[in-house]
């Protein structure tokens, strides 16, 4: 069901209810009248549809009708569910009537209940109109679409009796059409002479000049699109395919835009009466015919140019071939004229029989001579047949078709021929086309064509470059193949321009799968306006970086900071404008927005973590890009903050992807926070017994020479330690750009070296050896270990006893 009323347990119920003051609000009074008005249109519809059952473009156009009746239907469902919700909360606040026994409730609110009760009650009955006439328009829809299927059907396997078409009264129907024709266009071209020749002549240049810049632009543009260099004797296949293809479809385009133009600038300009207006349509159609299969059997052929034949077929049989194919165009457009011609006149049927016929039989005969022509040589030049599968599918065709006529199924056998003919050279165009894109697609491809050449010339595109540019052209070419082609084969077959119009209607509206309204159309228009908001986003981040901070002289990392928050807050922007402009709500993503929370609390807690991470790296600053940093065993310079890693570039050109989220919760050392002022510190040891105040005096005088070393504050030289082996001294200098530090420690080591050997002051250098660590004890060997420590110290003391000298006593000898 399309409209529920809500609330109401029953649409009979509500029609027996009656207003109690016959008044009501203003939405039920419109869609009232909404309502009748659409019932009165289906019912004229359904009369039409009685009444023309066999006129096919009156049922499209009815069903066009239908359609928009359907929207307008549910629209006025639609409009009603404001004030239903707000007569169900009204109701919902007003409580449940009195019980029997219990008091009765105010007056005013026994008013109140009893009026929003009639007016849903009116609401629901509207919504009962509204779904059975919704009901009756899918009904007709279903309807046109038998009958039109029962047309098709009855015009393919209708069979004509052939002897009224051979009859005596044939001849004088066909001299009388003839006579007639000719009174016509003379009648009218007497009253063009009179009273319309310069409106004739503007209208007919007009369209010329229209037709003529597009072929003469187009070929300025793109001339090596569709120009055959004679010159070339090895032409690509890619060349070649390009060729063929744009070479039929442009002029193709032009000579329709011609025709197009000028009939329309013709009833612009009421040169056109009803019946010659027609004629023209039919002459129209037949020029274009004969024309496009005689382009594209030139493309594809090319009997003149050896060199950009698709086909190796022979010079003579080529030519051959482009005029069998070209006379059976003719024919087929020839038979679509007369037939307009007989149904402008209102000739005899067997007059149409007569001529159908004549036609279908002339196709056929020329697919069976298409069929014996040998257009191929072998090895030593012997003209050589079609393949066995191709030569008798000519046969097949050109039989069907000349047996179905002369069994009197006319219809069909026009059908089919025009099909072979029409169908067959869109096909073959689109297939040519579909190759095309696809070798435009290839790696590589689309840097040897004369474009690419052109561009990497102009402009020094590299070749990943030039690969992209192949793939954005085969998507373009493959939509264009589409939006030109594919609805000139469903004419073919049937289908009229409305049944094109209510499928693109369709996309551009979108349908529903459950819930969720879909529309390609609008999702497409919503990708172009994301695309176009990412593109606008990075220019603009590359003229605030480029033109305005660059100008103003602003720290690189506050640039960094700035372009990179411009650039999601700008991505974001586009995003919620693409999703609106795709007809998107937001409010269908609840439930999904709610499982990714789950996610979130679950399995993407160190990516958030992460995010918000980087947005407090991008808020507070606390380094930037180009600052050198320490984080951890990583020491580097920053050279590029994102919201979810920082990329940190160290000095031996690593670069180390660091999450933010370690960043944070991690101590951070950031030699050039506030400016890049920083302090050096460079060790040496001097021997013992060297003059330390001249030494003091050499290691200061080294510091304040560094051009790089700053006055303020001023270096200092630090008496640091008695070493075991040396003199320990310090030298502390300040300098600018700490990233200088490496280099000036580097020039000072080398002035350290030279001055103490010009004045004679040695270096000592005592060997370091590192101790093996010691071999692990067990718990047990403690007490055994302490014993043979306590026997080594009495050994060790014995021995210092022994070694020192006795002294003489002087007591004196008791003798």
């Amino acid at each position: 069901m399309l409209f529920v009323a809500a609330g109401w347990p029953d649409a009979a119920l509500a029609q027996a209810v009656t207003p109690a003051n016959g008044t009501t609000g203003g939405v039920v009074a419109e869609q009232r009248q909404t309502i009748e008005r659409l019932a009165a249109q289906l019912d004229t519809i359904e009369k039409e549809i009685e009444a023309g059952g066999e006129d096919e473009e009156g049922l499209v156009e009815n069903r066009a009708e239908l359609e928009t009746i359907g929207k307008s239907l549910l629209g006025s469902g639609v409009a009603f569910r404001p004030r239903l919700t707000e007569i169900n909360s009204r109701i919902e606040q007003l409580g449940p009537p009195p019980a029997e026994g219990q008091p009765a409730e105010p007056e005013l609110v026994a008013k109140e209940r009893q009026a929003l009760t009639t007016e849903k009650a009116e609401i629901n009955v509207l919504l009962g109109n509204a779904e059975d006439l919704s009901v009756r328009v899918h009904g007709l829809i279903n309807t046109i679409s038998t009958l039109r299927r029962e047309l098709f059907t009855t015009m393919l396997t209708k069979r004509y009796r052939l002897g009224d078409a051979f009859s005596g009264e044939v001849g004088g129907a066909v001299q009388h059409e003839f006579g007639a024709l000719y009174k016509s266009i003379s009648s009218w071209l007497r009253f063009v002479v009179q009273f319309k020749y310069n409106a004739v002549l503007t209208a007919t240049f007009l369209a010329l000049l229209a037709a003529a810049a597009l072929q003469f632009g187009g070929k300025r543009l793109f001339r090596r699109l569709f120009y055959r260099d004679a010159e070339d004797e090895d032409p690509s296949y890619l060349s070649r395919l390009s060729v063929a293809f744009w070479s039929t479809l442009l002029p193709s385009i032009a000579v329709s835009v011609f025709l197009n133009a000028t009939i329309g600038l013709y009833n612009y300009f009421n040169v056109l009466r009803g019946d010659i207006g027609v004629l023209l349509n039919g002459v129209g159609v037949v020029i274009f015919i004969a024309f496009f299969v005689n382009r594209l059997s030139h493309a594809v052929f090319s009997p003149d140019m050896p060199a950009w034949r698709l086909l190796p077929i022979e010079p003579r049989p080529g030519r051959l071939l482009v005029w069998l194919m070209t006379i059976m165009a003719l024919v087929v457009g020839f038979d679509y004229l007369m037939g307009v011609i007989s149904e402008t006149l209102s000739s005899p049927l067997s007059v149409t029989i007569l001529k159908s016929l004549v036609a279908a039989i002339t196709v056929g005969l020329l697919l069976v001579l298409i069929g014996t022509v040998r257009p191929f040589a072998d090895e030593e030049g012997a003209p050589r047949p079609w393949p066995p599968t191709l030569r008798f599918l000519f046969y097949f065709l050109g039989a069907v078709t000349i047996i179905s006529a002369l069994l009197g199924y006319v219809s069909f056998a026009q059908f089919v021929s025009r099909q072979i003919v029409i169908t067959g050279a869109i096909l073959a165009t689109a297939y040519i086309g579909f190759l095309s894109s696809r070798a435009i697609a290839e790696e590589g491809s689309f840097a040897n064509t004369a474009v690419g050449r052109r561009l990497q010339e102009r402009y020094g595109t590299d070749e990943t470059m030039f690969d992209q540019l192949g793939l954005a052209a085969s998507v373009l070419i493959n939509i264009l193949i589409v939006a030109v082609l594919l609805p000139l084969v469903l004419f073919q077959w049937g289908f009229q321009p409305g049944d094109i119009a209510t499928w693109l209607d369709k996309l551009a509206t979108g349908f529903k799968i459950g819930s969720f309204s879909f529309s390609p159309f609008a999702i497409v228009t919503g990708l172009i306006v994301f695309a176009i908001g990412y593109f606008l986003t990075r220019w603009f981040q590359g003229w605030l970086d480029g033109s305005v901070m660059a100008r103003g002289k602003v720290d690189t990392g506050v640039r960094n900071s700035i372009r990179t928050v411009v650039g999601y807050a700008g991505l974001a922007i586009a995003a919620l404008i693409g999703i609106s402009a795709a007809g998107i709500d937001l409010s269908n993503f609840a439930l999904i927005a709610g499982g990714l929370s789950l996610g979130i609390g679950f399995g993407l807690q160190n990516v958030v973590s992460n995010f918000v991470s980087g947005l407090i790296l991008l808020a507070e600053r606390p380094f930037k890009a180009g600052d050198w940093i320490v984080a951890g065993a990583v020491s580097g310079t920053v050279k590029k903050i994102s919201v979810r890693a920082t990329e940190i570039e160290t000095f031996q050109r690593q670069t180390v992807i660091l999450p933010n989220s370690e960043l944070i919760n991690s101590a951070v050392g950031n030699w050039t926070h506030r400016n890049k002022l920083g302090r050096i510190e460079v060790k040496v040891g001097v021997a013992y017994g060297s003059d330390v105040r001249r030494v003091h005096e050499i290691l200061l005088e080294i510091a304040r020479n560094h051009p790089l070393v700053l006055k303020n504050p001023e270096p200092f030289v630090l008496f640091a330690n008695f070493g075991p082996a040396a003199l320990e001294f310090e030298i502390r200098a300040f300098l600018a750009d700490i990233n200088n530090g490496s280099g000036v420690q580097n020039d000072i080591r080398f002035a350290i070296i030279d001055a103490f050997e010009g004045a004679g002051i040695p270096i000592p250098s005592t060997p370091r050896f590192i101790e093996p660590p010691p071999e692990p004890k067990w718990p047990a060997d403690d007490e055994k270990a302490e014993a043979q420590h306590y026997e080594a110290e009495q050994a060790k003391a014995r021995q210092a006893a022994e070694a020192r000298p006795r002294r003489r006593s002087k007591r004196p000898d008791p003798e």
